[in-house]
């Protein structure tokens, strides 16, 4: 590489910059990608593409472009299904947005790489306080409720759910000896979800219930 010694030290400068702002924000919520992996996924993305002006004069992004198949990979270990959700979403979106800051610094683009990481921190701290205050009019949970089987207890549930003003949907019925579980998929304020809880929690019928 023929890069002026000035410029190196400022480009790299910038990739730990961008990449570690990133990766403390993932870090100080205890992420599995973290404040030094975001800051090497920066660096490598910013070696890569650099490698790829100079190595492939007469077409320098292929090298370039198979940067985003890589994060791709990188981004899909970090997703993960846990009991009630997919987890890791945001964290593969922050790991590929970072891999393009990197190119980014490497092309010189400085001004779109600093407007670009002050979106995505904007997105990772602030926005984060809008998905509360939207969960407090739609939040969707998963519930699963098991008692004595009777014919028509499931149906009692989901007629409670009606009343505290949830919407749901029956994901899975099982019978074993004499217990009876159901599991739904339910959508409504947290107010009402609470209410819900609150009502099954108190109800002699419930044997078991997962929220």
């Amino acid at each position: 590489m023929n890069t002026n010694p000035t410029t190196l030290l400022i480009q790299l400068g910038m990739v730990v910059l961008v990449g570690g702002l990133i990766g403390a924000e993932r870090e100080y919520h205890s992420k599995s990608a973290g404040f030094r992996t975001l800051i090497l996924i920066c660096l490598g993305s910013y070696l890569f593409t650099s490698f790829s002006i100079y190595i492939g004069k007469s077409s320098p992004d292929r090298i370039a472009a198979n940067v985003v198949t890589g994060i791709g990979f990188l981004g899909a270990g970090v997703i993960f299904r846990g009991d009630k959700k997919v987890n890791g979403i945001t964290t593969a979106a922050s790991i590929w947005a970072t891999a393009a800051l990197g190119m980014g610094i490497a092309i010189g683009y400085y001004t779109e790489v600093f407007l670009a990481t002050g979106l995505i921190l904007a997105a990772l701290l602030l926005f984060s306080r809008f998905e509360k205050v939207i969960d407090r009019f739609n939040l969707s949970r998963t519930y699963k409720i098991v008692s004595e089987y009777d014919h028509d207890l499931l149906a009692n549930y989901e007629e409670k759910m009606k009343n505290c003003g949830l919407k749901f949907k029956m994901t899975c019925q099982t019978r074993k000896d004499k217990q009876v579980s159901g599991t739904w998929w339910v959508n409504g304020s947290e107010k009402n979800h609470e209410r819900f809880v609150e009502m099954l929690l108190h109800d002699d019928t419930v044997k078991e219930f997962e929220f």
